[in-house]
């Protein structure tokens, strides 16, 4: 922490507060201070200036860096190995298994992955990390007390524990339009380079990626289908010069010797718990790394569809599945590395 006043540190905060008419009196000024502070600590939220020792190095060595990030869980040195992995929010199975997958993979290596807690891509890359053992960081386009989407409560809490929700924008600040270039710039920041896996023509995917390439860091891109709408703007930064990834020795093949150094032997994919056991042998051996809807494994299994969703849930607190949004389904990149090792 640097030797300003606590007061002092939050005059950045104060600032980026929507502007009202006129200057902010002193009592003003007093008032949204004490009220920014009084939210942040109900929040478990801290203040991060860019020369404090915990402001993350990655980010403060882009031009022009975020001036303050509010912060809830923790931040390690470690994380500066990072990738984000972002996409459209209207992915399909196709790109929220590749996502989930990949995240895994890294995550379970030693990777930190990066997103942004949106719905589709972002939330399938946080939750493979999560499935992995491993870090992920959600940086947000709102203030860190504001879960946005609000069905991502139960994701967000998760985060916390496995990882940090960090934001460039104060308390209380909802997720208007205008702030998304402003997290995807900071996104790009604090990654070694950003993965896109399916994105449209005109997408914040595709501003991430262009936020990357201008930072120095690299840009990947997971082919799609040409006939995939979702795709177009993944395939077409392949055309451009993104590096193609078809899994995760792709992307790590690209890093820096000195970063590969840091890498683990995949130390973070703990073997998963308990063996299944009874409907849960029959249900395992039906999901892989397709994405498989729950009604379709209960035709598969001819298990009734209750004690199928029974079995799915136990394997999935036993980490041998991972469920993705729409009650689809794949096996674990811990559980695949287990049952075939």
């Amino acid at each position: 922490m640097n030797g300003y006043s606590e007061s002092t540190r939050w005059d950045a905060v104060i600032a980026a507060l929507p502007a009202r008419p006129g200057a902010r009196t002193r009592a003003e000024i007093e008032a949204a201070l004490s009220e920014q502070r009084g939210l942040a600590g109900r929040a478990g939220a801290r203040l991060l200036l860019s020369e404090d020792d915990e402001y993350p190095a990655s980010l403060n060595a882009v031009p022009a860096p975020p001036p303050f990030l509010l912060a809830r869980g923790e931040l390690r040195k470690e994380d500066a190995l990072a990738l984000a992995i972002v996409g459209s929010r209207r992915a399909t199975a196709y790109g929220l298994g590749v996502a989930a997958r990949l995240a895994a993979d890294l995550a379970a290596r030693g990777v930190a992955i990066v997103s942004g807690l949106a719905r589709g891509i972002d939330t399938a890359a946080h939750r493979g990390a999560l499935a992995a053992g491993g870090r992920t960081i959600a940086v947000l386009g709102c203030g860190v007390d504001v879960t946005y989407p609000p069905e991502h409560r139960k994701l967000v809490a998760q985060v916390l524990e496995h990882g940090a929700l960090i934001s460039q924008f104060p308390m209380g600040t909802p997720a208007l339009p205008r702030h998304f270039p402003l997290r995807n710039r900071t996104i790009a920041g604090l990654a070694l380079g950003t993965i896109v896996v399916e994105a449209a023509e005109r997408s914040g995917a595709l501003i991430t990626a262009g936020r990357a390439g201008e930072l120095g860091r690299e840009v990947f891109a997971v082919p799609g289908p040409v006939t995939s709408e979702t795709s177009r703007g993944a395939n077409r930064l392949i055309q451009d010069g993104a590096k193609l990834v078809q899994g995760w020795e792709d992307v790590l093949a690209e890093l820096p010797p000195v970063w590969q150094a840091c890498l683990t032997e995949c130390v973070g994919a703990e073997a998963p718990g308990p063996a299944p056991e009874g409907d849960e042998t029959r249900v395992l051996p039906l999901l892989g790394e397709e994405p498989i809807h729950i009604d379709r494994v209960s035709e598969r299994s001819g298990i009734p569809s209750g004690r199928t969703a029974a079995a799915l849930l136990s394997l999935e607190l036993k980490g041998w599945v991972h469920q993705l949004p729409g009650q689809r389904y794949i096996r674990s990149a811990v559980a695949t590395t287990t049952s075939t090792a």
